[in-house]
């Protein structure tokens, strides 16, 4: 059982910056891809970023268009916490931002290929 616990969220204005800290409890993080997520009220939960290592490469980062440039992945197994700088914030990254881990294969831009939750941190971006 993995548990996942996200801090740092928070209200602040549009063009900020805010960094996201997710802590897994667990022996084995570093074999686990990591994903950022968010859901706004009234929308479906959706990806954000994923870390996750490469077939031999180092930890590769990939994110969704609409954070692509603005938000930064990150991930320190050493103390089992990964990160997400979100810079250049706009009104509509508002929502609940959850950490999510998968232990098994995919491309992990799915919700449904994530088996650990986190219970999710509130950012909200004033315009």
């Amino acid at each position: 059982q993995v548990q996942l616990v996200e801090s740092g969220g928070g209200l602040v204005q549009a063009g900020g910056s805010l960094r996201l800290s997710c802590i897994a409890s667990g022996r084995t993080f570093s074999s686990y891809a990591m994903g950022w997520f968010r859901q706004a009220p009234g929308r479906e939960r959706e990806f954000g970023a994923t870390t996750r290592w490469g077939g031999g490469r180092p930890y590769y980062a990939d994110y969704a268009d609409s954070v692509k440039g603005r938000f930064s992945i990150s991930r320190d197994n050493a103390k089992n916490t990964v990160y997400l700088q979100m810079n250049r914030l706009k009104a509509e990254d508002t929502a609940v931002y959850y950490c999510a881990a998968a232990t098994g294969s995919g491309n992990y831009y799915s919700p449904h290929e994530y088996d650990y939750w986190g219970q999710g941190t509130q950012v909200t971006v004033s315009s």
